[in-house]
């Protein structure tokens, strides 16, 4: 019977030091009805009645923050789309050719290389 009072005044005591613990670290816009000085002074004072009024009463649920899909936002869909004009997009075009006929050419040989075309 001792030792099940003493588990009991334990857990009564650790559940008060999270309530009061939570209440001091709480955002100051989450906590509702009562300034966090008066909720912490409950807490203290009714140690475990405070402690649930705290919990239940004291602090707003904290709302999740919930990731977007770029296809799923409606303000990423909501942007205008902005076409490439078609000069821009000749100038692409042209660029590309040029860097694929680059890469397509075989790289000049040098007095520096070898006889198999290899480097020194």
């Amino acid at each position: 019977m001792v030792k099940g009072l003493i588990v009991l005044i334990v857990a009564a005591a650790a559940f008060v030091v999270y309530a009061l613990v939570d209440c001091l670290f709480t955002e100051h816009q989450r906590v509702r009805a009562l300034p966090k000085p008066v909720w912490a002074l409950i807490v203290i004072v009714l140690p475990v009645v405070g402690a649930v009024l705290w919990l239940l009463l004291g602090r707003a649920p904290r709302t999740p923050r919930r990731t977007v899909a770029p296809d799923d936002d409606p303000e990423f869909l909501g942007r205008p789309f902005t076409a490439v004009s078609d000069e821009d997009r000749h100038e692409l075009d042209e660029r590309i050719r040029r860097l694929e006929q680059e890469l397509s050419e075989p790289p000049a040989r040098t007095d520096d290389d070898g006889p198999s075309g290899t480097l020194k």
